[in-house]
C-alpha cells in the first residue's frame, strides 16, 4: 500500500472517531436535558430527600415500662395507647391522698359543730348576762330603799351593810358573765378558723388526689396524632428518667422534600409555589407539593461574598410540602429518605414541559 492511501485510511479512521465523540457528546448532552438540565425559563430543580416531621413519645415521669403496643412500622392513629407505665405505687399515693381526704372531710364537720356548740355556749353567757344585770338592777333598788330607811332610823345599819354588799356582788356577776360573753365570742372566732382550715386541708387533699390522677394518666402514653412507628427505642421491663424515649413517630400528614437552590433562583421562589416532585424509587409519577418555606439564611456559605460570582454560589434551603390530603389517600406508600428531584415553578404564566405533566399522583 502508497503512502498517500496509508493517509487516507488513516484520515478517515480519525474522521470516524470524531463523528463518534460528537455523537456521543451529543447523546449525553440530550439525555442531560431530557432527563434533569435543560428546563424552560420559568423553573428551576435541585435534588432532595422525601422528609417528615417526627415525634418522640416519651415519658413525663420516670418509671418502668409495664407493656409496648406498637412495633416498627405500625401505622397508629392519634389517642391510641402506645404504652404503658408501671403504676403501683402512683396507686397507693393516691389512696393515701383519698384517706386524708376522708379525713379532712370529717374534720369540717367537726370543726362545724364546734362552731355551733360556742355559739350555743355565747347565747348562754348573753342569758347570764341578762340574769345578773336583773340581779344587779334589784340589788341597786334594794340599796337605795335601805340609805333612806337608815335615815330615818327604819332599818338597821346592817342591813344597810348587806345591801350594799349585795349590789357590789351583783355588780360583779354582770362583769364576769360579760368576761364569759367575751370568752365565747373568741372561741367562736377559732371554731370558724378550724373550719376554714378544715376546708382548705379537703380543697388541699383534693388537689393532690388529682395530680396523682393527672399522673396516672399520663403513665398511659398516647399517641399525639396519626403517624407510623419509626423507632422502638425502648423495651419492656427497662426503667427511664423522666423524659425517657420509648417509641419514635413519623408524622405522616406533614410530609415535604427539602432542596436547595442557588441565590438567583430561591430569590424568585414564592411562598406558595407549585412544585412538582419526581422520585428515584417511582420516576414514573409526578407528585404535586407547595413551596411552604424558603430559607433567609444561607446554608452554604463561602468565606468570603466580596464579589457578585462568590454571592451566586449561596445555596438556600427551599421546603415543599405535599398536601395532607394526598397524604392520607396514598398512606400505605408514604416513606421518608426517599431521594429524588424537585422542579419548582419560578413563573406562575409557564407552561410545565411535558415529562412534569403526568402521570400525576393526585387526589381525585
Amino acid at each position: 500500500m502508497s503512502l498517500q492511501s496509508k493517509l487516507t485510511v488513516t484520515r478517515k479512521r480519525w474522521l470516524l472517531l470524531v463523528v463518534v465523540l460528537a455523537l456521543a457528546i451529543g447523546g449525553y448532552y440530550g439525555w442531560e436535558k431530557l432527563e434533569g438540565g435543560g428546563l424552560p425559563d420559568g423553573f428551576a430543580s435541585g435534588n432532595g430527600r422525601i422528609e417528615a416531621v417526627e415525634i418522640d413519645v416519651s415519658t413525663k415521669a420516670p418509671g418502668r415500662i409495664t407493656e409496648i403496643l406498637a412495633d416498627e412500622g405500625d401505622f397508629v392513629k392519634a389517642g391510641q395507647v402506645l404504652a404503658r407505665m408501671d403504676t403501683a405505687q402512683l396507686e397507693a399515693q393516691k389512696r393515701q391522698a383519698q384517706a386524708q381526704l376522708q379525713r379532712a372531710i370529717i374534720g369540717v364537720g367537726t370543726a362545724g359543730s364546734l362552731v355551733k356548740q360556742r355559739e350555743a355556749e355565747r347565747n348562754a353567757a348573753s342569758a347570764v348576762i341578762a340574769q345578773r344585770e336583773a340581779e344587779l338592777d334589784a340589788a341597786q333598788r334594794k340599796l337605795v330603799r335601805s340609805q333612806e330607811l337608815v335615815k330615818s332610823n327604819n332599818v338597821a345599819i346592817q342591813v344597810l351593810d348587806d345591801d350594799r354588799a349585795a349590789a357590789q356582788g351583783a355588780r360583779a356577776a354582770v362583769s364576769a358573765a360579760q368576761a364569759e360573753l367575751a370568752a365565747s365570742e373568741a372561741a367562736i372566732s377559732a371554731a370558724r378558723a378550724q373550719v376554714v382550715d378544715a376546708d382548705a386541708a379537703v380543697d388541699a387533699a383534693r388537689a393532690v388526689i388529682e395530680g396523682i390522677q393527672a399522673d396516672l394518666e399520663d403513665s398511659i402514653l398516647t399517641s399525639p396524632r396519626d403517624g407510623r412507628v419509626q423507632y422502638r427505642v425502648a423495651e419492656p421491663g427497662e426503667v427511664l428518667s423522666a423524659g425517657g424515649r420509648v417509641l419514635n413517630l413519623v408524622d405522616l400528614g406533614d410530609v415535604y422534600m427539602t432542596f436547595f437552590l442557588p441565590t438567583a433562583q430561591a430569590g424568585r421562589v414564592a411562598m406558595g409555589a407549585e412544585v412538582r416532585l419526581v422520585l428515584d424509587a417511582a420516576p414514573q409519577y409526578v407528585i404535586p407539593a407547595t413551596a411552604t418555606y424558603v430559607s433567609n439564611v444561607a446554608q452554604f456559605t463561602p468565606k468570603t461574598v466580596e464579589t457578585e460570582e462568590e454571592r451566586q454560589k449561596l445555596m438556600f434551603r427551599i421546603k415543599a410540602r405535599i398536601s395532607p390530603e394526598l397524604l392520607r389517600k396514598y398512606i400505605q406508600q408514604v416513606k421518608t429518605g426517599l431521594p429524588g428531584v424537585a422542579y419548582v415553578r419560578l413563573d406562575p404564566k409557564a407552561e410545565w414541559p411535558a415529562r412534569l405533566t403526568g402521570p400525576l399522583v393526585r387526589n381525585d
